[in-house]
């Protein structure tokens, strides 16, 4: 297992912007793909994006075009760019390891509210 370390989260109003950070134990360039999930009220938890080690991006229709996923495979963390926040974007929001993934951090919470 690895430690995965979410930090960033915070309120913030509509339109405004974050930048989620999880930083790993190891090295994350041998975790393979890394991945951000979040989580709503009463919702299930959702891929939001994800990063292959070679840096190729996928997002979720509902966030393409706002959020940027980006890696630092020798600080070991991965980084969430969160632009043109709504009210839905509000999650706690959690990364994850391709190679490991049943081990997931404690989330970082974010909160879109005026």
């Amino acid at each position: 297992q690895v430690q995965l370390v979410e930090s960033g989260g915070g309120l913030v109003q509509p339109g405004g912007s974050l930048r989620l950070s999880c930083t790993a134990s190891g090295s994350i360039f041998s975790f393979g793909t890394m991945r951000w999930y979040r989580q709503g009220p009463g919702k299930q938890r959702e891929l939001v994006a994800s990063s292959t080690r070679a840096g190729t991006t996928n997002y979720a229709d509902f966030v393409k075009g706002r959020f940027t996923i980006s890696r630092d495979n020798v600080k070991n963390t991965v980084y969430l760019q969160m632009n043109s926040l709504k009210p839905e974007d509000t999650a706690v929001y959690y990364c994850n390891a391709q190679l490991y993934p049943n081990s997931w951090g404690q989330g970082t919470q974010v909160i879109v509210s005026s």
